[in-house]
């Protein structure tokens, strides 16, 4: 399938990269159709919108930066995408990259949880208050001993 993105341009895209969000993203309720798209710059991940090229979100897995995370989310959350058992899911935090020089931050507080074998997902929204929205990627990679 082709898809318009806002990183490369128009693109051929597998269909097995597809994702839906039945609920959407928070703030992008109408966007439920994505792709994942391996980013130029690993360990980053682009999930573009199918609807939008304009609405597109840079992904990482938030265990390399912080080993310690843990993503407690009640299981009636997650049976509404059909995971039964934490095996099938996929857990990612949205970064953000300011223009201005400030810090990349990553989102631990609201990770996207994607089940693997029917590529549905939610972004979830977690109480635990060691995740905020904010967390400096470069100084947690440095904290971990990744740089």
């Amino acid at each position: 399938m082709k898809v318009a993105t806002k990183a490369y341009g128009q693109i051929e895209v597998d269909e097995k990269q597809k994702i839906f969000f039945p609920q959407g993203l928070l703030g992008f309720d109408d966007n439920k159709d994505y792709v994942l798209l391996d980013a130029e710059a690993q360990p980053f991940y682009w999930l573009q919108s199918t609807d939008d090229k304009e609405i597109a979100f840079v992904l990482v897995n938030p265990f390399l930066f912080r080993p310690d995370y843990e993503v407690n989310i009640p299981n009636e959350e997650l049976v509404e995408i059909g995971i039964t058992s934490p095996e099938k899911a996929v857990i990612f935090s949205i970064v953000t990259i300011p223009p201005n020089g400030e810090p990349m931050t990553a989102n631990l507080q609201g990770p996207l949880v994607i089940n693997r074998d029917n590529m549905t997902g939610k972004q979830a929204v977690l109480a635990d208050i060691r995740w905020r929205t904010k967390h400096d990627l470069i100084a947690e990679l440095n904290a971990a001993g990744k740089t």
